[in-house]
């Protein structure tokens, strides 16, 4: 086979590879192929180095990142009648983050190996000892979640599908998360599918001894044994709750079109304080409403606010709605304002007493990068303006009940790190108010709600989540999902209200916080440690061996 040939071969495999991650994501939701696909990815750039193992992970993370995020397309935004602006960002979102996939694959493989039967069968850089197999598995298991943290954290980060939330459904396994961080998760995921390549490369290069793999997959497989064994006794010890919070969650289903159009406002309004009533005749302690739930700048605007004071004080019950805010810019200009993306609570007395505005907003859907510089940007979004950050996590108190809830608004609970902040030493529960009605049906609800199983564990604390269109839930300390919301036609999708009673976590677990919760990112950190000594090390070696070589030359 000609190489051009034989390099053709290899683009198709890495392409099959990253679209085998991709359907181990909702909305396919296989999760096995996770622990699989690492591995294929690697074995796509076999003997390949430097920029054709780049270009190699390149093409498996475009595969990828288009199919699991083909969910952008559904924003219904139109130029000139042509979804331009969703398509243009999909792509430039895809071809961005699938850098990061190919530089872990040039990590992998920083020389071409040195012999042509090592060409189709080594497994990594030269030696084939057990030794030399394993470290190499772990280090690609730690370069994996150092990218993870990078895409976390670069242009204020999109940790939207890291590899672990997968697995969200895996709940005894994933307790590893209370102390890792979801980054642990990605970490295994990885490392068994390194180990994996190995093993099947080891069978084919000696076809006799049919139990030479074993060697290779026992360790990570007694690992994961243990993890599994010892998350599933953590479950089943949890102490029992004291008390009981009864929330009404309300998924009002309003189309991103309606939003949009402010000549409906008076209606959408009328149909999610419909619902609230009917959520009302439940009796609940708490109303939880989404994320751009109310349609006007609540404070200024009694049409919308005394309705919701009304429901509040008639039902004696606390309401949590999201809604836009608006203030005077610090410039002191007088048309100069300043607008936040929001959510307020609301006493049983009707007053409205406390505000938390969102802090990490949405490129392109909130705010617009260089709009100042590059007017034309904002051609490709369906925003006029953006957001103002709001400055930091605010605690609701609701004093009558004795129970602190700490607010996330849309994608914010999927960043660990920001999370983590948001728990303070007597939160009771973390409340994740979104819309994801910008999306319409499919897999982006799946996606999202599966970063809420994670917040969850790491901090050790339930999460409600109510969403405009799904998934409403709620999430226990453990990520097992509870009470899934379900309209009339029996889909996760459509308007509906439910109200659930909610065990208040025993006041012992304050005390015992996660150790991810105490320490934060320290396992994620060690990886990115880790990557950078091997990249350090192979820098200085090639720079000894350079030195060398002209040394010689001289001698000569």
């Amino acid at each position: 086979m000609r190489p051009s040939a034989l390099l053709r071969h290899r683009y198709a495999w890495a392409a099959l590879a990253g679209l085998g991650l991709a359907c181990a994501f909702p909305d396919i939701g296989i999760a096995g192929f996770a622990w699989v696909a690492p591995g294929a990815i690697a074995a796509a750039a076999l003997a390949k180095a430097k920029g054709e193992a780049f270009r190699i992970g390149y093409v498996a993370g475009i595969a990828h990142y288009l199919l699991s995020l083909h969910w952008l397309l559904n924003i219904p935004y139109r130029w000139h009648g042509i979804p331009l602006g969703p398509a243009v960002g999909w792509i430039a979102l895809s071809l961005f983050l699938a850098l990061f996939p190919g530089l872990w694959v040039w990590f992998l493989f920083p020389t071409p190996a040195a012999s042509p039967l090592a060409e189709t069968l080594s497994p990594g850089p030269a030696s084939a000892t057990w030794s030399s197999r394993g470290l190499w598995c772990l280090s690609g298991a730690a370069a994996w979640v150092a990218m993870e943290m990078l895409i976390s954290r670069i242009f204020t980060g999109f940790p939207w599908n890291l590899l672990g939330s997968s697995q969200f459904q895996m709940v005894p396994l994933i307790q590893i998360a209370s102390v890792t961080g979801i980054y642990g998760v990605s970490f295994l995921a990885v490392w068994f599918g390194l180990c994996l390549l190995c093993a099947f490369l080891l069978v084919l290069r000696k076809p006799g001894q049919r139990s030479i793999w074993i060697a290779d997959l026992l360790l990570p497989l007694l690992t994961l044994a243990v993890l599994f064994n010892v998350g599933l006794r953590l479950i089943r010890h949890e102490p029992p709750a004291t008390r009981q919070l009864r929330v009404a969650f309300v998924q009002p289903s309003i189309p991103q079109t309606l939003i949009w159009d402010s000549s409906r406002d008076d209606e959408r309004f009328a149909e999610v304080i419909q619902l609230s009533r009917l959520a009302m005749t439940n009796q609940p302690d708490l109303l939880l409403w989404p994320e751009a739930a109310v349609p006007k700048l609540l404070r200024y605007f009694s049409d919308m606010l005394d309705p919701i004071a009304t429901l509040a004080r008639t039902n004696h019950a606390w309401v949590i709605v999201g809604a836009d805010d608006m203030e005077p810019a610090p410039s002191g200009a007088a048309d100069d304002r300043e607008y936040f993306n929001c959510s307020f609570l609301i006493n049983p007395e009707g007053r409205l007493v406390n505000r938390y505005a969102k802090r990490r907003l949405v490129i392109f859907g909130e705010y617009i990068p260089l709009v100042r510089w590059l007017p034309f940007v904002k051609w490709f979004t369906p925003i006029e303006g953006g957001f103002t950050p709001g400055p930091g996590p605010v605690p609701f108190h609701l004093a009558n009940l004795g129970v602190n809830l700490s607010i996330l608004i849309c994608f914010e609970d999927t960043f660990p790190h920001l999370a983590r902040r948001y728990v303070d030493k007597d939160t009771d529960f973390l409340v994740n108010l979104t819309n994801n009605g910008w999306f319409g049906e499919g897999a982006a609800q799946w996606q999202h709600a599966s970063a809420a199983v994670f917040r969850a564990i790491e901090n050790g604390v339930p999460l409600l989540r109510c969403s405009n269109n799904g998934v409403t839930c709620w999430v226990d300390q453990h990520g097992r999902i509870h009470n899934l919301l379900f309209d009339a036609q029996g889909r996760i999708y459509g308007p509906a209200t439910m109200t659930v009673q909610i065990p208040v976590p025993a006041p012992s677990q304050y005390s015992s916080r996660t150790i991810y919760h105490r320490y934060g990112d320290g396992f994620g950190w060690a990886c990115v440690l880790w990557t950078l000594l091997q990249l350090g090390r192979r820098l200085l070696h090639k720079r000894l061996d350079a030195a060398t070589k002209q040394g010689s030359a001289w001698s000569v």
